[in-house]
Order: structure tokens, then C-alpha cells, then sequence
């Protein structure tokens, strides 16, 4: 099969980044990253080389279902106004009565003027007859192959039409409501990011439990961010496909604002819930997850290891 041929301007755009990584400028890494991506390429990094292939699978359509092969391929609606208090979103792949318990419990307790996104990355047959059993008043958009929970998570931020955005795991069960207490910590200007689980970092290469109150990232068990945030600072690096550590590296994206001013804080905030096995974990072998775990933390470090300014988690700096 004859290889596709690299527009020019893609090729451009690479060599420019691979310089921008030489010279540790990682914010414009970054976005150069996301402009080859969005002409639909995708680096791959060898070293001080690279190589540039297709970026993504078709984009499906029938029986009146759109399948995406891209989170770029679905329509944003992040330049629309906001409307709503909130959007909560949920990553479904495989686990369905995992899916039904949070989704169910989330609707139960969430305030009004909450509008609700499901991701299907690709289900499970199982998990995707059970989404097509779902009542209306979720919104479901479906990819045509699995693209990752980064780019899962694009997708979600690309569909909320709410202020915040809220992405809740399905090993998680709302008892309350969730929703009220981050979007009220939002309020505030100076936090960049809430949650109802937060780890600290004295050094972002060591991380432990914390409390609530300030902390230096909130995991994805439930994170919420400003939408406008979001469309400002994004799209999250696809290449966290799996979910391990994403929740850090975009927690120091929203917090940033650049070297030699002060950071913006994240907060966790009590909830009421309760956490189940979370399967996206426990399924898969140790070696395995330790193994895509490594991966995605070195890309923390690249962008973050030497902004110990980040680090810290009061606002004392």
C-alpha cells in the first residue's frame, strides 16, 4: 500500500516543535502538537527524531448513529455561550452496571441545570446495548474505535454546554450531590480546579492522599474545571490513552499560569459518595498498568518537572 503523503505544512509544524522540545519550551510543544493533530497527524516522538502518521480512524456513520474516529471530528460546542450550571460527563468503555450505578446516582442528586454527556469510547457489546437502553435527557457520542480516556475527555469538553465541566468514574457513586460543592469552589477565581479526591507533591515526582483544602492536583474520580478554562488551555494531550496520571497532568495545566506568577490552586471538597473497585485498574495485569503508568507520568515531567512553583499547595506560595 503506498505511504500517504505528509503535507508540507504538517511537516513544517513538526520540525518546528522538535525544535521547541530542544529548546524545554513545552507550552509551545504543545500547542504545535495540537495544530498537527488537528490537520490530522499525530507525532510520534524517537528520541530527538520523529515520525508523523495518520492521525486517527474513519469517522462511521449508520442506522443513524455518527461513530467518531476523532475527538476532533465531533462538533464543539465550545464556542457557543455557556448555558447551565453544569455538564457532568462519564467515559463508558466496558462495565456496564458500573456505568447505570454512577449514572443513575448522579441524576438522582444533581441539581437543576445539569445537562449529562456519556462518552462511549468504543464499548463493550454489553455496555453498548445498555447505553442504548439509557432514558432521554443524556447525551451519548460514540467513537468508532477505543481513542483513550484523553481524547474521551476532549470529547466531553468539546459536547458540555455547562459552565463547569465535571467528569465523574464510574467507580464512583454519588449519595448526594456532587455538583453543588465543586461548582461552588469554582467560584472562586483563584482555584483553577476541584475535586472530591486530591493528592499533594512536595516535588511533582512523589504524590500522596490529602485532605480536603489545597492541594497540588485532584484526581479523576471527579474533577471539575471551568468550561471557558477548558477551551482556553486545552485540548488534553491525547496521548494519555490510559487514565493513570492524566488527572495530574491537567490539574497543573488549569493551575498554571506561567513561570514566576502564582499558580492557580486546586481544591478538594468533600462529596458525597462512595468509591467502588475501579476497574479500569484492578482488570488489568501489574505489570501492565505500571508499565502505561510510567509512560504517562514521564510526560508529566517533561512538560512540569523542573516548576516546583506547582508544587505547592497553599496559596502562600
Amino acid at each position: 500500500m503506498p505511504r500517504t503523503r505528509i503535507p508540507d505544512a504538517v511537516l513544517s509544524l513538526a520540525h518546528a516543535r522538535s525544535a521547541a522540545r530542544v529548546a524545554r519550551d513545552w507550552p509551545e510543544a504543545d500547542r504545535l502538537r495540537a495544530e498537527i493533530e488537528a490537520a490530522g497527524w499525530k507525532v510520534v516522538d524517537r528520541g530527538t527524531d520523529f515520525a508523523l502518521e495518520p492521525a486517527h480512524p474513519p469517522t462511521l456513520e449508520g442506522a443513524g448513529v455518527v461513530r467518531y474516529g476523532a475527538s476532533r471530528d465531533v462538533p464543539s460546542r465550545l464556542d457557543e455561550p455557556a448555558s447551565g450550571v453544569a455538564t457532568a460527563a462519564i467515559v463508558a468503555t466496558d462495565w456496564p452496571a458500573d456505568v447505570r450505578r454512577t449514572t443513575d446516582a448522579l441524576r438522582a442528586h444533581a441539581p437543576a441545570g445539569v445537562s449529562f454527556v456519556i462518552v462511549a469510547d468504543a464499548p463493550s457489546p454489553d455496555q453498548a446495548a445498555a447505553l442504548a437502553e439509557l432514558e432521554d435527557g443524556i447525551e451519548v457520542v460514540w467513537t468508532s474505535e477505543r481513542l483513550g480516556t484523553g481524547a474521551a475527555w476532549n470529547i466531553a469538553i468539546r459536547r458540555a454546554t455547562g459552565a463547569v465541566v465535571l467528569i465523574l468514574d464510574t467507580s464512583v457513586e454519588p449519595t448526594g450531590d456532587v455538583v453543588g460543592p465543586l461548582v461552588g469552589a469554582l467560584e472562586d477565581p483563584s482555584v483553577g480546579v476541584a475535586g472530591g479526591f486530591g493528592i499533594s507533591s512536595a516535588d511533582l515526582r512523589h504524590f500522596e492522599d490529602a485532605g480536603p483544602g489545597d492541594v497540588t492536583a485532584i484526581e479523576g474520580y471527579s474533577i471539575a474545571f471551568r468550561r471557558s478554562d477548558a477551551a482556553a488551555r486545552g485540548p488534553i494531550d491525547e496521548r494519555f490513552r490510559f487514565y493513570r496520571n492524566l488527572d495530574i497532568w491537567w490539574s497543573l495545566v488549569l493551575r498554571d499560569e506561567g513561570e514566576g506568577r502564582r499558580p492557580r490552586r486546586a481544591v478538594a471538597v468533600p462529596i458525597p459518595a462512595i468509591r467502588h473497585e475501579h476497574r479500569g485498574w484492578t482488570s488489568l495485569p501489574e505489570a501492565e498498568r505500571d508499565r502505561l503508568s510510567k509512560r504517562n507520568f514521564y510526560r508529566i515531567i517533561d512538560r512540569f518537572g523542573s516548576r516546583r512553583d506547582l508544587a505547592r499547595n497553599d496559596e502562600s506560595g
